[in-house]
């Protein structure tokens, strides 16, 4: 019997929150870090996107990352203005841990996890909608 579309999407979270873990050597004892990151990020950008891209970028996300992404989402006050400087005091914010290479590293770690299972054409689609002094920190 194949697994289920449950079991595939912790199967591929896990392997998000893998990823994220081993570019820092991070044991996975350290799951609650890389889930934190990986939340912190995905609501800064969530809140970053107009609605409509948004939802087209969570749609491809694995059904337990699009859960993880949607948590506490208000879709009346995106997209929030932020500039490369506030993004990353708020990922600091969401992020309380040291991290190797600072914030603007983690948030290409987290993005770089992501990014396998998002497609060419939606990524391109997320950079040329955040300002211009962001796409420095999306990978």
């Amino acid at each position: 019997m194949s697994s289920s579309i449950y079991e595939t999407s912790v199967d591929k979270t896990n392997l998000i929150l893998k990823d994220i873990e081993q570019a820092y050597g991070w044991p996975k004892e350290r799951r609650t870090q890389s889930y934190a990151a990986l939340r912190t990020v995905l609501h800064l950008l969530r809140d970053r996107l107009p609605v409509q891209e948004s939802v087209e970028f969570a749609a491809q996300l694995p059904v337990l990352v699009r859960g993880i992404y949607f948590e506490g989402w208000d879709p009346s006050v995106v997209p929030i203005k932020l500039n490369r400087e506030e993004f990353l005091f708020e990922v600091r914010q969401g992020f309380p841990f040291d991290v190797d290479g600072g914030v603007e590293n983690l948030v290409r770690t987290v993005l770089n996890a992501l990014r396998r299972h998002i497609t060419e054409g939606e990524w391109d689609d997320i950079r040329a909608n955040v300002p211009k002094d962001l796409i420095t920190i999306i990978p």
